[in-house]
């Protein structure tokens, strides 16, 4: 399962790639705005954190198909042509990742709620697909269940599209969906961290710390005990 950082904080970016296996960073309008900076300047120093080798999601705020197509050219020419550009499923924006499919950019459909807007912006040629996992949960329905409706409609067609889980209020949903084998997921900073952090963690860890050094003295660890 490939892990995204759904985020634009480059320090918190900078501190959760020290320790944690991030595929790439999906941003949207919302998320660039809260960095309080020029949107280029945050988005060219993501890209210099994360390099060439690792995604980057970035969205085109026009509505019409043509303003899409020419934010999507700009945003390519500035940050590199390896960049998803992020097309919202509305009629243009199918417009839009169809037309921009077939110049070979690669799209990434967002604001997806329901499985068949999904299918068709695969149909259209998206790369990746974005079912908001918690939105759909506030409208009564099942995010997780939807996420993997759209995973096995998209691998009975065989079309060569990736789902992108997104829009999670805890990680235990994260869990749900990696246990059932979903391509990829991105988070934000917090819902991500508690992946792994856990109290009860620390506390053994202090134990076992603490109990070492009971035995082989106040500084002892296994680089000054005798060999």
């Amino acid at each position: 399962m490939k892990l995204y950082i759904d985020d634009a904080d480059t320090k918190k970016i900078r501190e959760l790639m020290n320790y944690l296996p991030i595929d790439g960073i999906t941003t949207n309008p919302t998320i660039i705005a809260r960095s309080a900076r020029p949107p280029f300047e945050v988005l060219r120093e993501i890209r210099e954190i994360i390099g060439h080798g690792r995604d980057l999601h970035v969205e085109v705020l026009r509505r019409d198909c043509e303003g899409m197509i020419e934010e999507a050219h700009r945003i390519l020419r500035i940050l590199g042509d390896d960049t998803y550009i992020k097309i919202p499923v509305t009629p243009d924006g199918y417009r839009a990742i169809r037309a921009l499919s077939e110049e070979g950019v690669r799209v990434t459909a967002t604001a997806i709620l329901s499985p068949m807007q999904a299918f068709l912006a695969a149909k259209a040629g998206a790369s990746f697909v974005a079912p908001y996992v918690n939105r759909i949960d506030e409208m009564g329905y099942d995010g997780e269940g939807v996420a993997l409706s759209i995973r096995e409609m998209l691998a009975v067609h065989e079309y060569p599209c990736e789902v992108l889980a997104a829009s999670f209020k805890n990680s235990m949903q994260i869990q749900s969906l990696c246990e059932e084998g979903i391509e990829c997921v991105t988070a934000p900073p917090d819902v991500l961290e508690a992946l792994i952090f856990n109290p009860s963690t620390d506390v053994s860890v202090d134990r076992f710390e603490q109990n070492f050094r009971r035995a082989y003295g106040e500084d002892a660890t296994m680089l000054t005990v005798p060999e």
